[in-house]
């Protein structure tokens, strides 16, 4: 299986951001399991990448053809895609994952989020989907989920798409396990 991680290109200001991004990336190889990401050897994703690939998983980047030099391909990576746009690069990582995993990270970070999770939503797809919340990072994006569902704009079981773990261990268990045992709740609304 493949995991999709959506993280950020820059570190973070806390320790912790970084640590748990390794963590995730060995605990993924750990487990026989590879990354599919976006390419870059900064941030929080180059961490993750990195954490793989030293534990002895593959490891996928996507990347579009002009943030290459921008965000420093990874030059170690099992393979490189090369793509011609944003919307490419999205297609083709959720197309190449299994599940889903959001670590802390910027505007990039929540738009593939969000898309993968509309896709979800519209039942594009039945992956799942699921938020590293290190730090509690991810606290004011859960209350903004609650509260769409408390305004009428979002539905209690579509509220179910996007859980949330601080420990990567439970979360890559949690999603993974949905995976094996084929059931996916998040789509039963």
């Amino acid at each position: 299986m493949r995991v999709c991680g959506f993280c950020g290109s820059r570190e973070g200001d806390r320790p912790l951001y970084r640590d748990t991004a390794a963590e995730l990336g060995t605990l993924i190889a750990r487990a026989g399991h590879g990354v599919v990401y976006g390419g870059g050897n900064i941030g929080l994703m180059g961490i993750i990448a990195d954490a793989t690939l030293a534990a002895g998983g593959e490891v996928i980047g996507v990347s579009p053809r002009h943030l290459l030099d921008r965000e420093v391909a990874h030059s170690g990576l099992s393979t490189l895609h090369v793509v011609g746009s944003m919307h490419e690069r999205k297609a083709l990582m959720a197309e190449l994952a299994d599940v889903f995993i959001a670590a802390p990270g910027g505007f990039g970070t929540l738009d593939e989020l969000c898309e993968i999770l509309t896709w979800a939503q519209l039942g594009l797809h039945c992956k799942p989907c699921g938020l590293l919340n290190t730090a509690g990072y991810f606290d004011p994006l859960l209350a903004m989920f609650d509260h769409a569902v408390q305004e009428g704009f979002l539905s209690a079981a579509h509220r179910q798409l996007m859980p949330s773990e601080h420990e990567a261990q439970r979360l890559l268990d949690r999603l993974l396990s949905a995976v094996v045992s084929g059931e996916n709740s998040l789509h039963e609304a």
